[in-house]
């Protein structure tokens, strides 16, 4: 199987609380990364805008966000799918109780509204949006799974490839930064700090490079474990 990935946009947090920042200073977005799988193109996590994306897209890969047939968002939080309708014509996926926990929150807030005479007109378009996803399969193929990473998010997950001679992990908001990474600490927005560091736990354990959600490409080094 011929499989390859990019990192096709750097992230970066809005405040990066390692480097001792209170308070936002940027603007936030997610690391986004293509996998290509034979006739599979599955870029995780669009998150710049979409005329950036598109244009950064192309300066990586020569293609162009048409050619995508797959999106995987690590998360449904809004940093991870920011420029997903510039993909319309791909398969969105994400994890099932993502998907259901952020559809059953919007809900919610959508009847609150509604009771309240307040105009739930946004909040049916995001509705729809993510009705859009469909539950991610287990794998994309023999060498791409879709890798549970709980706690940052309610179902979030990874896409951890397994080409014949190292293990990478497209990590998510598993693993926020190189820095964070390093000592072993998790984004303080968790829903689950105690989930998200045993995924943490995890997934140093099992990957050789890890992709990070607000962050480049990171070689583990074993000494870490």
């Amino acid at each position: 199987m011929s499989l390859h990935y990019k990192v096709i946009s750097i992230g970066a947090l809005s405040r990066h609380r390692l480097w001792s920042e209170s308070v936002p200073i940027r603007t936030p977005h997610a690391t986004t990364t293509l996998v290509t799988a034979v006739d599979r193109l599955i870029l995780v996590d669009p998150s710049l805008p979409g005329p950036i994306l598109a244009a950064r897209f192309n300066e990586r890969t020569g293609k162009t966000l048409d050619d995508v047939t797959d999106v995987f968002c690590t998360t449904l939080r809004p940093v991870h799918r920011h420029s997903i309708e510039a993909i319309p014509q791909a398969n969105w996926w994400a994890a099932e109780a993502d998907i259901q926990a952020y559809v059953s929150r919007l809900e919610q807030v959508a009847e609150s509204a509604d009771r309240l005479g307040d105009d739930v007109g946004d909040i049916n378009t995001e509705l729809s949006l993510l009705k859009r996803f469909k539950p991610a399969p287990e794998t994309f193929g023999p060498q791409v799974h879709v890798y549970p990473l709980v706690g940052p998010s309610p179902g979030s997950a990874g896409l951890l490839l397994t080409p014949a001679t190292q293990t990478i992990l497209i990590a998510g908001d598993a693993a926020l930064t190189r820095e964070h990474l390093e000592s072993g600490q998790v984004w303080q927005g968790c829903v689950d700090i105690d989930q998200a560091m045993a995924s943490l736990t995890d997934l140093v354990e099992v990957a050789d490079m890890v992709v990070c959600g607000h962050d480049n490409l990171i070689a583990l080094a074993r000494q870490w474990l």
